[in-house]
């Protein structure tokens, strides 16, 4: 029911709904409407929430409760880096959203990382960012300072 009232919701909010009429063999079913989440809506909805904040997580749970391995060493990695400001998005709480991501980024697993508005991967993407070095550079484009360097300099 919680997933009927949130597409519904978010119907509502992109003015992309229309009336239809439910019927069983022919007869109407009275009182019944369904508000249809059509899929230029939906990927309008995905462009709006990876360019409303720098860095983007889709996830399965949350930065405080990971509910998979990947996601979690997605926030590992980020923490390690020192980025604790950023919108997570619990997949597991809204299917369309699960699935339409994939659709958005055209990339078949969860999770996914966005930087401004562009799909940066996966678990293993970011991994092999942080492995090279690169997640500090991108990082630095966004204006987040990587906790990384100031470590480096610790160190030294």
């Amino acid at each position: 029911m919680n997933s009927i009232i949130r597409s519904t919701a978010r119907c509502l909010r992109s003015g992309a709904w229309q009336y239809r009429t439910a019927q069983n063999n022919g007869e109407l079913l009275s009182g019944w409407a369904r508000l249809m989440y059509s899929s230029s809506a939906g990927q309008k909805t995905l462009e709006e929430m990876v360019k409303k904040d720098k860095v983007v997580v889709f996830m399965k749970g949350t930065p405080a409760q990971p509910m998979c391995g990947f996601s979690n060493a997605v926030v590992q990695i980020l923490r390690m880096h020192g980025v604790d400001s950023y919108a997570a998005y619990n997949v597991l709480d809204d299917q369309d959203i699960r699935e339409g991501v994939k659709s958005f980024s055209n990339w078949p697993t969860i999770p996914q990382v966005f930087f401004n508005g562009e799909f940066v991967g996966g678990c293993d993407i970011l991994l092999q960012m942080h492995q090279s070095g690169d997640l500090v550079e991108e990082l630095q484009k966004l204006g987040i300072r990587s906790a990384l360097l100031d470590q480096e300099k610790e160190s030294k």
